[in-house]
């Protein structure tokens, strides 16, 4: 017995393989067929926690002056993801933590400087 691929109504499968099952029927061993979801959500955006990080690192190099607003945009950002309308709690936090001790090294440097200047006004000499 020959097979001809272009006529479909032969008898038997001349390959082994069993036919697809009309629709509405379940599959072999109890498959069920698969149908497309949704999707995933689109990812909400991080502006706000990006911005609080960057403008914290910047302020290694501002004198501390932007991470003021790094630490500001960092508590706008706590507030939206707490709200649902932002990610990013990470990088909220670490905009917040390093924004924070940019802060407190430049005002120790300053009253580090201030204290020096006083000390040499008054002429202590050891």
């Amino acid at each position: 017995m020959t097979y001809d691929p272009y006529n479909p109504k032969q008898p038997g499968d001349p390959y082994g393989q069993q036919q697809q099952p009309p629709y509405g029927q379940p599959g072999p061993y109890g498959q069920q067929p698969m149908y497309g979801g949704y999707g995933y959500a689109p990812p909400k955006p991080q502006t706000s926690a990006i911005l609080s990080l960057v403008l914290s690192c910047v302020g290694f190099v501002t004198c501390g002056v932007t991470s003021i607003v790094g630490v500001v945009f960092g508590h706008i950002a706590m507030g939206k993801i707490k709200r649902g309308e932002e990610d990013g709690h990470g990088l909220a936090v670490a905009g917040l933590v390093v924004g924070y001790l940019v802060i407190v090294g430049w005002l120790a440097y300053a009253a580090f400087i201030v204290i020096a200047i006083i000390a040499a006004a008054n002429g202590s000499t050891y």
